[in-house]
């Protein structure tokens, strides 16, 4: 045997090497993984909109029409297919990471934290479906962080959740084009059957009553914020399909598929989904190779036509007198008057609406969550939890923000000078690779900024692909030889 040989048969049974024949199985697993759990999160755009607190509205399809266009599903069934991924996930989990320890820990940290409000509930059964949903999006973000985080193109969990997010757009087409009301002839012809029990949820009855698109999710509200959240960073994964299309190919998708969430964006009269995806698109200009006067003229022009065409779509609504935004600052008002008389433990995780029955004005009209997550949190489970929820969204967002990139790889910064390419240190990774983390960090903060308004946290499809992509972004961040520059 040759020397060569011999060294690499003594690395082959040295401990802890993994073969070559394992290491190649254990990659196939993390893609099927990979590849599943991205179809896992597009069903959820598809079937499981709804917020688990509503789950006993949700009956269990009858036939093959309902399972496969009827909506939503049970969310038992999300859960039970969630256990099988959060068990497959720890077998292709990798345990060597770098990140700060407390980001990492604060998710626990608030499910405890929502646990121990629990015990003091003024309506376990609004307590305990809220809880599992809490331990599903915590589940996510540490599979997204451990399962995934050393996967960089993530090409496999794309394709479904793509998928997906088409499916609930052409909906929305199909909803906007004659769906809607077709949807209200049939809620007339079989409401019985629908709600056997006679009770119709109101939200339910305003939803059919207005002509605003809400496709596969709970409310348009909600089909906005699966827009802010999910068109960019697919539109950054169709742009890297570079193995599959041409430049042209992948040019026509990427315009068609934002042709089709911008146009469900623009009929789901979302008025705040509107101005924060004119925040994200700005601040994805800024980061365009451009000159600063081109870049200004351009937002200055953006600015302009985008808040023009704002105050025409929804001019009438303010000369109404704003009617939701007054009934948010109702909810807001309740939500911190309920803080400040229970400020340890809350009520109890997803019952404000319990809270704001005793407090709301006469005049307002009663709703269920308080259409601000982070007000949610001080007022279901005290100001401990609302800190902790907040500094665990702020964190994340904060430490993988993408601005200002510097490496720190001296491996890499000799490969560059060998290769006579000039070297920015404010420029982090290939241009590939920083433009797709850019936008996916992009849709998490217009998520995170959404929930200013709404409660994107209550709904399983916007939270758990929230927090799947949160979990990616953290562990890539550490894995990344790249740094803040100060």
């Amino acid at each position: 045997m040759s020397p060569q040989a011999q060294r690499a048969t003594r690395r082959a049974s040295a401990p802890g090497v993994i073969t070559p024949v394992a290491s190649s199985s254990k990659s196939v697993s993390k893609r099927w993984f990979e590849a599943f759990l991205g179809a896992f999160l597009g069903l959820t755009l598809l079937k499981f909109g709804n917020p688990p607190i509503m789950e006993k509205w949700v009956t269990t399809p009858a036939d093959i029409y309902q399972f496969l266009l009827g909506y939503p599903w049970p969310i038992s069934w999300a859960y039970s297919l969630l256990v099988i991924l959060a068990i497959w996930g720890a077998t292709v989990a990798s345990r060597n990471f770098r990140c700060p320890r407390l980001l990492l820990a604060l998710p626990l940290l608030w499910f405890a934290w929502q646990l121990l409000s629990s015990t003091q509930t003024v309506d376990g059964h609004l307590t305990g479906p809220a809880l599992m949903h809490f331990g599903a999006c915590v589940t996510c973000f540490y599979l997204g962080f451990f399962a995934l985080g050393r996967v960089e193109r993530l090409t496999w969990f794309w394709l479904g959740l793509t998928a997906g997010f088409l499916l609930a757009m052409a909906v929305g087409w199909e909803q906007h084009f004659g769906g809607l009301e077709a949807t209200r002839r049939y809620f007339k012809l079989y409401q019985s059957e629908l709600f056997p029990n006679g009770e119709v949820p109101p939200e339910y009855l305003k939803k059919m009553a207005s002509n605003r698109i809400f496709a596969t999710f709970f409310y348009p509200n909600t089909l906005a914020g699966g827009v802010l959240l999910l068109l960019p960073a697919i539109l950054g994964a169709m742009s890297q399909a570079k193995r599959l299309f041409t430049v042209g190919a992948r040019s026509f998708l990427m315009a068609m598929t934002a042709l089709a969430a911008l146009a469900c964006l623009y009929w789901s009269a979302s008025k705040g989904g509107w101005l924060l995806l004119m925040f994200l698109g700005l601040l994805a200009l800024l980061r365009l190779p451009l000159t600063w006067r081109l870049k200004a003229a351009i937002i200055a022009a953006l600015l302009v036509v985008g808040l023009s065409g704002f105050w025409w779509k929804h001019s009438a609504f303010f000369e109404r007198g704003a009617t939701s935004v007054s009934a948010r600052f109702d909810y807001w008002r309740a939500a911190l008057e309920t803080a400040r008389t229970h400020p340890l433990l809350g009520t109890g995780p997803a019952t404000f609406s319990v809270a704001y029955s005793k407090l709301k004005k006469p005049e307002s009209e009663m709703t269920r969550l308080t259409h601000n997550d982070y007000l949610e949190q001080a007022s279901d489970s005290g100001i401990p939890g609302s800190v902790i929820y907040v500094l665990f969204i702020a964190g994340v967002v904060a430490y993988t923000a993408p601005f200002r990139f510097r490496r720190k790889s001296p491996e890499h910064l000799a490969n560059q000078a060998e290769r006579k390419r000039p070297v920015d240190p404010s420029v982090g990774q290939s241009v590939s690779g920083d433009w797709m983390f850019f936008a996916i960090w992009l849709g998490v903060l217009g998520w995170a900024l959404q929930q200013t308004a709404e409660f994107g946290l209550y709904i399983p499809s916007l939270a758990w692909p929230a927090f799947t992509l949160m979990g990616w972004l953290t562990r890539r961040k550490g894995e990344l030889a790249v740094g803040l520059a100060p």
